[in-house]
Formats: C-alpha cells, structure tokens, sequence
C-alpha cells in the first residue's frame, strides 16, 4: 500500500515506526524544513514504554531518567499530599519502565530509525480529500500526492481532522510556562530524580530531571486572558511567571530564580469525536484526541495510538483499509476520551484550596494506576479483543 502520514512530530514518526515494523512503510511529510532542538520535558509511563522498547534498536535508557516516585507538594510549606512511587517498584509490578525525557531527546531517537528517503520536509499540508479509491495531500507550495491511506499527525490544528469534524480547539482559562534549567543551578531537585508536583489556588508547577539528568525540566500553569499563541517557541515573560509564584515554596521559588528564558504556551484540547476515520483518512495523537497535559498521557497516548494502528493494518491491502480503520478506531476511542476528560478534570483537582491532606500510600498510589500503566494496547488489538 501507499500510505502517507502527515506530521513529523512525535505521534508521526512513531506511527511511522510502528507500521515499518508491521512490514507497512510509509512516507512522512513534515511542514518544518528543518527538525530541531524544540520542546521541553514528557514523561514516558509503562503504557507507551513498553510499546517503544519493541522497536528494537531504540534505547529509551540512553537519555530518559528514571525517576524514583511522583511527589505532589503543598504550595506555600511543601508539605507532601501524595507520593506515587515509580523505578524499581513500577518496573516490578508492570514490566516497563517510567521515564522522563527531554522531547527532543525522544524525538531524535524515533528520526534515527527511519531511513532518510521516508521523510520528506518543507511540505505543509493545507488541505486532505478523500477519492474514490483513495486520499489526497495538497500541500502549500501547490504540488499534491496520493495515497491509499493519509494518516494525520498533524496536532491540535489538524488539517486532516477538517475532513472528518467541523469543530474547534477549547481554550482551558490556562496557559503553562515551560522552562529547562542546567540541574547543578537546583542541586535539591537534581540530586534526587522525581517528578515533583507543587499544586496550590489557581496553579500548579511540575518538574523533573531530563536529558540524561543534566537538565531539569518544568512546567508552571497559570490562568490568563488574551493569550492565545500555541508555539514551543513563542517567548514568555520570566518576570510575569516568577510574580504570580510569588509565596510559594522555596524548591520552586528556586527553580524559577534559576531559569533564564521560559516559553509561553495557551493550553487548549477539544472535545471527543464521535469519529476520527473516514474510508481512506484516519488521525493519531493530538490530531485525534488533544488533551491538556494534567494527566502526563498526551504523547502517551498518540504512541498507543501508533501500535494500535499498525497492527490493525499488518495483514491488510488497499482494499480493506476501511475495515482496519474501523477496526482501529473501535480500540482507541473508548480509552482516549476516557482519557482526554480525566487530564480536563484534573485541572481543577490540581489546584487546590487551602484544605488539609495527608501523606498517603505510594505503593498503594501505583496500583491505582493499573488500568493506565498495566494496559497494553498492541496485545489488545493483535488479540481482537476489547
């Protein structure tokens, strides 16, 4: 088959992973003329990491840390209220691996196992049709291909998701300031690898060691009028973030004292589809289901997403495509909106009022995750179950 997916980010090269380890290779279109060093940080659960080891010769472990439990913090005097723990115990009881990475750590690693002729930049997508027998891309500089199956990887602005739904991203009230920070400037955060959570009224901030642990990673939300922009690299006020952390804990006081830049980014998601697969069109990751990071499964997800989809398309030819689009989609849907409206209510669990809480059970804590963690969506869709 021809397939095409379009989108380079990671939902795209995963996808296009996945599927050339099902003998379905694809070409992946990429509007950037270039891939760089873009993002921040992303944690990696059991459920994606487990996925990813499969392909082979990628080593999660090269650059992704390890980290010993989720702490989440009261705001002002860091009084812990909740610990999941994560290394050793979380590697036991699911047989994978949590990590943290620096995004374009993860995304190197995914470029390094396609060959070079299957990814094709400077082509941005502005329109997608489907045909009789087929689907076609039409791109900005005017040229067009077809294909027997467009995959859209393309995020939350999705042109491929226009052909399948007339509807719109929703703002959350909220936008997140995303930062990296050299780890010997936070010798506290560094020198014991977690994802530390500090929540509190109105906003919450997370970090974690990335990159090998050279680097640490955090994401601060706040609630804002006006700002719309949805860029990696759109620049935001250093000044105006450490301001509205003023009175909170000094570990975070301290983290954003040691950052020199942050970028600005407005948080939206959208609402579940009904349907995001037409004959010939199917979507993954952002494209299909974004969601607010409140959960730490978007890219989580879009990697399921890409397994999923492979393996549902592992035995087909052009004719049957339909059938395996459906067949993906009736797997995926159920537990990616579950999904997306969690990650939406934790938004309001994450900052909280000033009531009291206690230290609770951190094993306790992963086992709740099973259903999350333990979940292993390939198996799932080889054995045509759900």
């Amino acid at each position: 088959m021809n397939i095409v997916v379009v989108g380079a980010g990671i939902a795209g090269l995963t996808t296009a992973a996945a599927l050339a380890r099902a003998g379905v290779p694809c070409t992946v279109y990429e509007q950037t003329g270039e891939l760089g060093e873009v993002g921040a940080g992303i944690q990696l659960a059991p459920n994606a990491t487990r996925l990813l080891q499969r392909l082979g010769s990628i080593h999660l472990e090269d650059r992704g840390v390890a980290p010993e439990a989720i702490e989440m913090h009261r705001w002002d005097d860091g009084d812990v209220l909740g610990t999941t723990v994560l290394g050793q115990a979380c590697l036991d009881r699911f047989g994978a691996p949590y990590y943290t990475f620096h995004r374009a750590d993860l995304h190197r690693l995914l470029r390094d196992l396609l060959p070079a002729e299957s990814l094709v930049l400077g082509h941005r997508c502005v329109a997608v049709h489907e045909t009789a027998d087929g689907a076609e891309v039409r791109f900005a500089d005017g040229s067009a291909v077809t294909a027997d199956l467009v995959i859209g990887a393309d995020g939350i602005h999705s042109v491929a998701r226009r052909l399948l739904a007339d509807d719109h991203p929703r703002y959350s009230g909220q936008s997140i300031f995303r930062g990296l920070v050299p780890a010997e400037r936070v010798p506290r955060l560094a020198a014991d690898p977690k994802v530390m959570l500090w929540v509190g009224p109105g906003r919450h901030c997370v970090s974690y060691p990335v990159a090998g642990g050279e680097l640490i990673s955090f994401g601060a939300t706040a609630p804002t009028d006006g700002w719309a922009t949805e860029s990696w690299t759109a620049p935001g006020s250093i000044d105006d973030l450490r301001t509205g952390y003023r009175g909170w804990h000094e570990d975070v006081h301290a983290l954003l004292t040691a950052a020199d830049a942050v970028n600005q980014w407005a948080l939206h998601d959208r609402d579940p589809l009904d349907t995001w697969s037409g004959a010939r069109v199917t979507l993954v990751g952002d494209a299909a289901h974004p969601m607010l990071p409140f959960a730490a499964q978007g890219a989580n997800q879009a990697v399921e997403d890409a397994f999923v989809l492979a393996a549902c398309l592992r035995d087909t030819n052009r004719d049957t495509v339909p059938e395996a689009l459906l067949r993906y989609e009736s797997f995926r849907r159920p537990r990616t909106s579950d999904v997306q409206l969690r990650s939406r209510s934790n938004q309001q669990q994450f900052h909280l009022s000033d009531d009291e809480r206690g230290p609770d059970d951190g094993e306790a804590n992963l086992r709740a995750q099973a259903a999350l963690f333990g979940y292993d969506a390939e198996a799932e869709a080889l054995s045509g179950t759900r």
